[in-house]
């Protein structure tokens, strides 16, 4: 129905013409129009009102509506205050737990708050400030009122605080101290792998919570997978175990204290994957309290210092295999041959002397069973500086160990500016070159495997594939019947452990000054282990640091009496843990092959 606009005429020119000639009273035709038209002009309005009322109440129950919601919601959430951070910016607070290779916690998260103040909010000040210096003794109340009381509206007061604090703080009663949300990580084990871990701070940071990023060892370089959503509910598992860690710490931290060292580190890695079991560095930090990074000294001097993959040393003796290995694949030498170990051995104006008089002659096998220096670099010599910077450079002691830990970087080995024929012969036997423990670890490993380039890893290895091969299967059964015979009858005796054969070498080097010379009276010693010997499955590097065994009438500081001992000490107790069965410690064990000779 179309509704007409035009209005009623109130006297219709037709109509009223009609009544006056029937004698009719016009006006009541115009009192009738009249009422017709406010009756529609009536209807219309009404129409109209209606409409509107309409519209309004639906505007309004919709209004209501929300608001009941979002109160509900506030009612059901934690209170929200303002973000310090820009707007727009989120923080992703979550972080996943590191693991060892049995599932167990390394590392992991704990909700607890952080603590603020919103001074217009403050009631009373003086009271905030006394109670927090009270709460917080490094806190100090006359500045903390001052800064209650000066133009500042936000501050700061702790970043994370315990519970026994949040409750202690909550008690005080003032509503401009205010409370955030915080997620800190946690290391439920204090020191134990300390610099395995490594540790973690806050990132971006807002009153309802901070961005928790890593600072050091695995924290770091697993940061952004630690830190992405998609994957903070599975977690990074690593190669350490943890039981294994523990007793290697304790062992290592004991022959420290006892032999006076000044540091002490220890590797142990499995030979045909390059997984290490167990790293440690002495002195160490617990993470959950991480020190600062000295801002003057020597840097080897902090806990934060990892010895085992920062510290580039000369590695003395452990070296001498490398050389007579070589020897041995070049077919210089077998086992039996007899060398001319007289001394002292000259070059211009340098000498190389022995620790010993070892007579006139030895054969290769003695060499390394005895030590000699002089041996070792008539060999070396004959082996020639390219093959022996070729070899050694598979070995990987030309290159930092790609492990999993930022800190590796620093552990670039140093060598010679001019690799003459004197650093040939220093270098066989471990000096003039410098590298971590970590590469002797890989290096010795080659040895124990078979002859395989082996690469240090932190990470569960699932078909693994082996290296490059660096020597044959031939000469690393020599190399390793000859590391055995260090163990029986040479200069690491102290390491036989019973049911567990052991072969392996000790170095022991003059620890070098600021000066660039040498110390008289400070060493670096090292034992390189590979066991069970028979078949190694493992390498156990131990380092030590200035030790000093003064049980004897003169203070002792080679390896045999210094980093064996400890070495032993680490195998008794680990070796069940790993779950090697013990077994008879025969020489019999090795059936070496013979030499391959022209």
């Amino acid at each position: 129905m179309i509704k007409s606009n035009v209005r009623i005429p109130l006297r219709p020119l037709g109509r009223v013409l009609a009544a006056r000639e029937r004698g009719e009273n016009t006006d009541a035709i115009e009192q009738e129009n009249t009422r017709q038209r406010n009756r529609e002009i009536s209807s219309r309005e009404y129409i109209k009102a209606k409409g509107r009322l309409v519209v309004l109440a639906t505007v309004f129950f919709c209004l209501y509506g929300v608001l009941v919601v979002r109160m509900g919601h506030l009612a059901a959430s934690d209170p929200y205050e303002m973000q310090v951070q820009p707007l727009g910016s989120s923080i992703v607070a979550q972080r996943a737990n590191i693991v060892d290779r049995r599932g167990r916690i390394l590392a992991t998260n704990l909700d607890t708050h952080s603590l603020y103040v919103e001074t217009a909010h403050l009631t009373d000040p003086r009271k905030a400030a006394d109670g927090l210096a009270q709460i917080f003794p490094d806190l100090k109340a006359e500045k903390l009122y001052k800064d209650f009381t000066s133009k500042r509206k936000f501050l700061w007061i702790k970043k994370r605080i315990s519970p026994e604090a949040y409750q202690a703080v909550h008690d005080l009663g003032d509503p401009g101290l205010r409370f955030g949300p915080r997620e800190m990580r946690l290391y439920p084990n204090g020191r134990l792998a300390s610099h395995v871990l490594g540790g973690a701070s806050f990132g971006r940071e807002g009153v309802h919570s901070a961005e928790v990023i890593g600072v050091a060892g695995v924290e770091k370089t697993f940061d952004k997978r630690l830190r992405s959503p998609s994957s903070s509910a599975d977690p990074l598992k690593l190669s350490i175990d943890l039981t294994i860690q523990a007793a290697v710490e304790n062992v290592l931290a004991s022959g420290m204290s006892l032999l006076d060292a000044k540091g002490a580190a220890a590797v142990l890695m499995d030979v045909n994957n390059g997984e290490i079991i167990s790293l440690s560095s002495l002195p160490d930090f617990d993470p959950n309290h991480r020190p600062k990074l000295p801002a003057s000294g020597d840097p080897a001097n902090s806990p934060l210092f990892n010895r085992a993959i920062q510290g580039v040393y000369e590695l003395g003796s452990t070296f001498k295999i490398f050389a007579i290995a070589q020897a041995l694949e070049l077919n210089l030498v077998s086992p039996e041959t007899i060398i001319n170990v007289s001394g002292p051995l000259s070059w211009g104006k340098f000498k190389i002397r022995d620790y010993r008089n070892y007579g006139s002659e030895l054969p290769v096998k003695k060499v390394i069973s005895k030590s000699s220096n002089i041996g070792t670099a008539r060999i070396a010599r004959e082996i020639g500086s390219a093959n022996q910077q070729k070899f050694l450079k598979s070995l990987g002691f030309f290159d930092t160990v790609p492990l999993e830990m930022v800190e590796a970087s620093g552990g670039k080995p140093l060598l010679p500016k001019k690799w003459s024929e004197l650093s040939t012969m220093t270098i066989s036997y471990g000096h003039g070159l410098s590298a971590t423990p970590l590469h002797l670890a890989a290096a010795y490993a080659s040895i124990g495997n078979g002859g395989y380039k082996v690469t240090p890893t932190l990470q569960i290895q699932e078909n693994y594939k082996y290296g490059n091969r660096v020597i044959s299967e031939v000469v690393s059964k020599q190399a390793l019947s000859m590391l055995r015979s260090v163990v029986t009858d040479g200069t690491a005796t102290m390491a036989e452990v019973p049911g567990y054969p052991v072969a392996g070498k000790t170095g022991t080097a003059d620890k070098p000054s600021p000066t660039g010379r040498y110390y008289d009276d400070k060493v670096i010693t090292n034992f390189a282990a590979l066991f069970p010997a028979g078949n190694p499955k493992y390498v156990l590097v131990v380092t030590m640091d200035e030790p000093e065994d003064r049980t004897g009438e003169e203070a002792r500081r080679t390896a045999g009496w210094t980093a064996v001992p400890v070495a032993a000490e680490i195998i008794t107790r680990i070796a069940p843990l790993l779950g090697l069965r013990p077994e008879n410690n025969n020489d019999s064990l090795f059936k070496v092959l013979p030499a391959r000779m022209n």
